[in-house]
């Protein structure tokens, strides 16, 4: 039901997207700041809405159709706007935010075909590190160097350690999307009743 919790905290994801846009396109440091904490606070609800969801058997259709919809909205969002707004026009991130979006489609369309065959791909232990990079990367890119000098640490380089974890994450989202794309491949040229479980990350 879309009143179970798991469901609800998968949707306060989407909620929160309209107000993070808005902190970031204030462009000013308690802004930036905040946009940073409830960036944090709605990647916390990815891992907390499937934990739930598992441990009370709460796992719905309407729950893993909305859980990757709800985490690609955040993601492109958020880089989006930094891309807008020129946050990442430092040290070349723009690059790496462009291969992680073309990666979500791509994972998109195979999550879109897989699902007609009754198949899906497993989450890897190399692609939950690339989670992990690509959402502590846009962390420190919404925080921004202006959160250093809020903080009282002016020589933090926030945006550098944002755009270096942002191109590790694009290293490891090249190696996961071609592990997902070749997998998905596998599927398609297997009869439809012969795959087997699992969900993409």
């Amino acid at each position: 039901m879309i009143t179970d919790l798991p469901n609800l905290l998968t949707l306060s994801r989407i909620v929160a997207i309209p107000v993070l846009v808005a902190l970031v396109a204030m462009n000013r440091p308690e802004a930036s700041a905040a946009a940073c904490l409830l960036f944090i606070a709605a990647a916390v609800t990815d891992w907390f809405d499937g934990h739930l969801a598992r441990s009370r058997k709460l796992q719905s259709d309407l729950g893993r159709m909305l859980d990757p919809i709800a985490d690609k909205l955040l993601v492109g969002a958020s880089l989006m706007t930094l891309a807008g707004l020129g946050g990442l026009s430092q040290f070349g991130a723009l690059w790496p935010a462009i291969v992680i979006l073309c990666r979500e489609i791509l994972v998109s369309g195979l999550r879109e075909y897989l699902a007609g065959t009754r198949a899906s791909l497993p989450v890897t232990r190399l692609a939950k590190w690339k989670t992990g990079f690509q959402m502590t990367a846009i962390g420190f890119l919404l925080a921004g160097d202006s959160t250093g000098v809020l903080l009282h640490m002016p020589w933090l380089p926030v945006t550098l350690m944002g755009s270096l974890m942002l191109w590790i994450a694009a290293v490891l989202t090249l190696i996961t999307g071609w592990d997902y794309l070749m997998a998905g491949l596998r599927h398609v040229e297997r009869p439809a009743g012969a795959s087997n479980g699992g969900s993409v990350g």
